[in-house]
């Protein structure tokens, strides 16, 4: 359930490969699971067009085979096994939960490559992990939000409270405070990764409560859809553009760009070239990308958003750049100093100024 958890253990490693053991392939078949329907507007949807995207590159030398709505547990060890059976030379896992899965799986298919989306765990030499440093465009989102709140109340859509997530509400909230001291978060925990019912119920909450900019970490287009039943709210799209709400709600989106990776993965499959990795990307390396600021928000906070994102593809700031203090008051960053991966991947508090608990 809790798909996307990352620990602190899994910036150990991270990039570092080992040798290339798979030899050159004439065609190869990459498979994929995903635990949402592709047509989710979100998460899954941005997923499986990373999957069209190496069809598109490579053509008859790929063949592409997806399952979709796989819960996370036996059924995705259930589903792997069929996929390995059925001839997958490659199983891409794209939700959290699958990782004990896929770890089990492949122990029994060493000759077949698991590549598992937001994992930590690599048990066995056949099995790659991947990430998105999503926190860098919550970054973003959040100096829209600071400048472009009129009641200086911003929300956040949480979905688990999971260090991925937490670090994207703490992301998000600090740089809305940069841009407007008198700002205030409210965090609704919708406890699902795609249910637009209760993704949209979580927005109305939030709407209901004052709050006029919505930020989701949720699948679906529900929070937006919500978001322009009522005059002056925006919001962000999440995970895809949603580019189908830029004349209402959504003024810029953060996009999660899987598709150059898989294309590498697969082509390194086929070349011989493919070693196992453990990846984790963001605005600098194209995985993480802001969608357009529409011209809803002002020319000069546009101008800010844009070199905020990019002075965070230069390497010149880090969204976590002291002084930043825990939610009781102690320090956690001096001044200057920046957070190691190894705090972020196992994010378990929030930041000084945010009201509320996290969910235990």
């Amino acid at each position: 359930m809790k798909r996307r958890n990352l620990l602190a253990s899994a910036a150990m490693g991270l990039m570092l490969a080992s040798g290339a053991f798979a030899q050159g392939m004439d065609k190869v078949k990459a498979c994929f699971v995903y635990v949402g329907p592709i047509g989710d507007g979100g998460w899954t949807f941005q997923h499986h067009d990373g999957a069209m995207q190496v069809q598109a590159a490579y053509g008859d030398k790929v063949e592409i085979q997806y399952q979709e709505n796989v819960p996370e547990g036996a059924d995705a060890e259930r589903v792997l096994t069929q996929m390995a059976l059925g001839g997958c030379n490659i199983i891409f896992t794209t939700s959290f939960g699958y990782m004990d899965p896929t770890n089990a799986v492949a122990a029994k298919f060493p000759d077949v490559k698991f590549e598992h989306a937001t994992g930590f765990k690599r048990d066995h030499a056949n099995v790659s992990t991947y990430n998105a440093r999503f926190y860098e465009g919550r970054a973003v989102q959040g100096h829209i939000a600071g400048k472009m709140t009129k009641s200086n109340k911003i929300g956040y859509i949480a979905s688990f409270p999971i260090p991925e997530v937490i670090m994207g509400i703490n992301s998000y909230y600090l740089h809305a405070k940069k841009a407007n001291p008198a700002v205030e978060l409210s965090v609704v925990w919708a406890f699902t990764w795609f249910d637009p019912a209760k993704e949209a119920d979580a927005a109305k909450a939030l709407i209901d409560q004052g709050v006029d900019v919505i930020a989701a970490h949720t699948d679906s287009t529900a929070p937006l859809a919500e978001a322009a039943k009522t005059e002056g709210v925006i919001g962000f799209g999440q995970a895809s553009d949603m580019a189908e709400y830029k004349d209402g709600p959504r003024v810029s989106s953060i996009i999660d760009n899987w598709g150059p990776y898989y294309v590498k993965r697969v082509g390194a499959l086929l070349d011989g070239t493919y070693e196992q990795i453990d990846a984790w990307e963001g605005i600098a390396g194209g995985e993480v990308l802001i969608g357009e600021i529409t011209d809803k928000v002002p020319a000069d906070v546009k101008a800010e958003a844009e070199a905020l994102r990019d002075a965070i593809a230069a390497g010149t700031y880090h969204p976590f750049t002291g002084p930043i203090n825990k939610q009781d008051g102690s320090a956690w960053l001096a001044e200057g100093a920046t957070a190691p991966d190894g705090d972020l991947l196992g994010m378990n508090f929030f930041v000084e100024g945010i009201v509320g608990d996290i969910p235990q």
